[in-house]
């Protein structure tokens, strides 16, 4: 696992954070040391996928990167599940079929290259799966695309949707995404490639409350949902269709 150092060097000017081929290469070491809990949070999403996981249908990851959930759920489903993983980054989906192919997954796997923003054809999910990915669609496509999604999911499905999440309050807002970079200082990180990282996500990653995340849900065609895990400004919701 190549260790991330996309920001360790002070830059004149930061750009907006993208998902290419120099993000692709460390992804893996950045989510692990960004993510709190990320490990289990596979856990919990490979354990939530199980449960409602149908045979003959198909599960998608919405934003799949280089398809850690696929591997974490493998064996944990029926061997006639479908995964199919969305990405718009081609870079991210060639290291997700590698992955795919070292981790010797026989069953029947599908990439497609396109943008959330767009939209996306949802058919026959059980499961669906946005790890940390709707936060990047802008919010004018979020209703379009959950709709579309929730269409696409059969009657007793689920959408395990993890997001970084705002507060309600100022002050509690503030005292989370401190504790967060605290937590990034001690996975590694420096306060400079903090400080840079966050200005590159500036524009590219908008996070709502819980509360706007759940009535999206609800609006968009979900029966239910509730929160499954939470750790400051790092939310888990399972909505239910």
């Amino acid at each position: 696992m190549s260790k991330d150092k996309i920001f360790k060097k002070r830059r004149r000017t930061v750009s907006d954070f993208n998902f290419g081929k120099e993000t692709a290469k460390v992804f893996d070491d950045m989510l692990n040391r960004s993510v709190p809990f990320y490990e289990e949070i596979q856990r919990m999403t490979t354990e939530i996928a199980a449960d409602f996981a149908a045979g003959g249908t198909n599960i998608y990851d919405l934003g799949c990167s280089t398809g850690t959930t696929f591997v974490s759920i493998d064996k944990m489903v029926p061997p006639d599940v479908n995964f199919i993983g969305v990405d718009y980054s081609k870079d991210m989906l060639d290291k997700a079929q590698q992955k795919i192919k070292h981790y010797g997954i026989a069953r029947k796997c599908r990439f497609i290259c396109a943008d959330l923003n767009t939209g996306v054809c949802v058919d026959n999910a059980s499961v669906v799966i946005m790890n940390l990915s709707l936060q990047f669609v802008r919010p004018l496509y979020r209703k379009r695309l959950l709709e579309s999604i929730a269409r696409g999911i059969n009657a007793g499905g689920c959408l395990i949707l993890i997001e970084k999440v705002l507060c309600i309050d100022t002050t509690l807002n503030r005292l989370f995404i401190k504790h967060y970079y605290d937590f990034k200082n001690r996975q590694g990180y420096s306060k400079l490639e903090i400080a840079q990282k966050r200005e590159a996500l500036e524009n590219v990653l908008i996070p709502y409350r819980p509360e706007e995340n759940r009535a999206l849900l609800l609006e968009s065609g979900f029966r239910e949902c509730d929160i499954f895990f939470k750790w400051y400004n790092f939310c888990g919701i399972l909505a239910i269709k």
